[in-house]
């Protein structure tokens, strides 16, 4: 069997796990939406059904200039040291 790219995935596939670490952490799902809004500048959750992670990612509507503050460890690699774009994006919003 071979391995899906994360990139390549469906977005609400990624979301439910997100969702499911995020409870898991103590937090709601609600907490996780608006997390989302404001990283991305996304107005609605429901309007990126259909896309893929990587779609998801490279569409956002506005990054939040502050998430480049977002540093540390995510999976054994630190966001900052990181030299893909779309891989750093993707590690600062699921820390």
């Amino acid at each position: 069997m071979s391995r899906q790219n994360v990139f390549e995935m469906p977005f609400e596939e990624v979301y439910q796990c997100l969702v499911r670490k995020t409870e898991q952490k103590g937090r709601t799902g609600e907490e996780l939406d608006q997390m989302i809004k404001w990283l991305t500048g996304y107005v609605s959750i429901d309007i990126l059904k259909g896309l893929n992670y990587g779609q998801f990612l490279s569409l956002a509507p506005m990054w939040n200039p502050r998430s480049e503050l977002i540093t540390g460890p995510v999976c054994w690699t630190k966001v900052e040291e990181t030299d893909d774009p779309m891989t750093k994006r993707k590690r600062r919003w699921t820390s």
